[in-house]
């Protein structure tokens, strides 16, 4: 069996069973930890570069002790799964790189903006992997998520030439994540959680020190404070909720999910920066929620067109 044709399976497999009732919940609560990024990054004192590799490597003690305490031990596995997750390491290694240097250089709401390609990108690619059209109440949820998107962003994106690379570098960061989204989704068919995500942040981290190294950036901080944030918000608890979901939820309501995180960034701008909400915030936060919940509503099964 090809490697399209048992991913096939895994998500028929998934889709076919009913995920752990907690699956849903540590989604959102994964993506509330990783809006917290952007504005941790912008604290960390060190290079954008350098704060992608303190986020792994910080975090990669507490991914040790939390997978011996819930019994998921850290092993080396088959070969040919340590070079997908190696691929998937380096998917997201560049991910971080291209998305802290953009969050430096441009308006935090074009980064967001950019960055969430990801969220229709992999919806789409879910829907590919199954050679399914997606259902009415999917389109439409797809339609709302992407909406309210829109107009959480109308007032704070702002397109310019002053603006134009750091947009590219987050645009860059979204199909990088993607990449790394697919990677994941795939080994979890096979691989725990935690040996999965502490492997993923082990490469990702020898990847981006480099790097750092290389571009000649600041990488030790005089406080450490927004760096530990960034490692136990980000990459343990974001990362590590985010990587458990990807088992057992479809890629189309994990697409969907992600776009919380415009939505919280809005929220997080209000209270750390006074930065008004306006109508427009509302009602795309409200269409956002509404997404989620026609992605989740129960269906009895239905014989969708094939993509042709």
């Amino acid at each position: 069996m090809d490697d399209v044709a048992a991913s096939r399976q895994i998500v028929s497999k998934g889709n076919a069973t009913s995920p752990h009732p907690l699956a849903f919940l540590a989604l959102l609560l994964g993506n509330v930890a990783l809006a917290t990024g952007p504005f941790l990054v912008r604290n960390s004192g060190v290079g954008p570069i350098a704060a992608g590799y303190w986020r792994l490597a910080l975090a990669i003690p507490f991914l040790w002790a939390i997978a011996v305490a819930v019994k998921q031990p850290i092993h080396w596995p088959s070969r040919k799964l340590v070079i997908a997750v190696f691929i998937a390491a380096l998917f997201f290694a560049a991910d971080l790189a291209a998305w802290h240097a953009g969050i430096l250089l441009t308006k935090l709401g074009n980064a967001t903006l950019f960055g969430n390609i990801s969220s229709f990108l992999f919806a789409a690619w879910g829907l590919w992997l199954v050679r399914k059209w997606p259902t009415p109440v999917q389109a439409l949820a797809l339609l709302l998520a992407a909406v309210g998107c829109a107009l959480l962003m109308w007032g704070s994106a702002e397109l310019s030439a002053a603006h134009l690379r750091g947009d590219m570098l987050a645009a860059l960061a979204g199909l990088l994540y993607t990449g790394y989204l697919i990677g994941v989704e795939r080994a979890r068919g096979t691989l725990q959680a935690l040996p999965l995500l502490f492997l993923a942040s082990l490469f990702g981290a020898l990847m981006l020190l480099p790097a750092a190294l290389v571009a000649g950036e600041r990488i030790v901080p005089t406080d450490w404070t927004a760096l530990f944030a960034l490692a136990l918000c980000s990459q343990v608890l974001g990362q590590g909720l985010l990587v458990y979901a990807l088992g057992q939820v479809p890629p189309l309501v994990v697409g969907i999910a992600m776009l919380t995180q415009p939505a919280l960034s809005a929220f997080l701008g209000w209270r750390f920066y006074d930065e008004r909400l306006t109508l427009l915030d509302w009602c795309g936060a409200i269409l956002i929620v509404a997404a989620l919940v026609l992605v989740r509503l129960r269906r009895p099964v239905e014989k969708s067109s094939e993509i042709q």
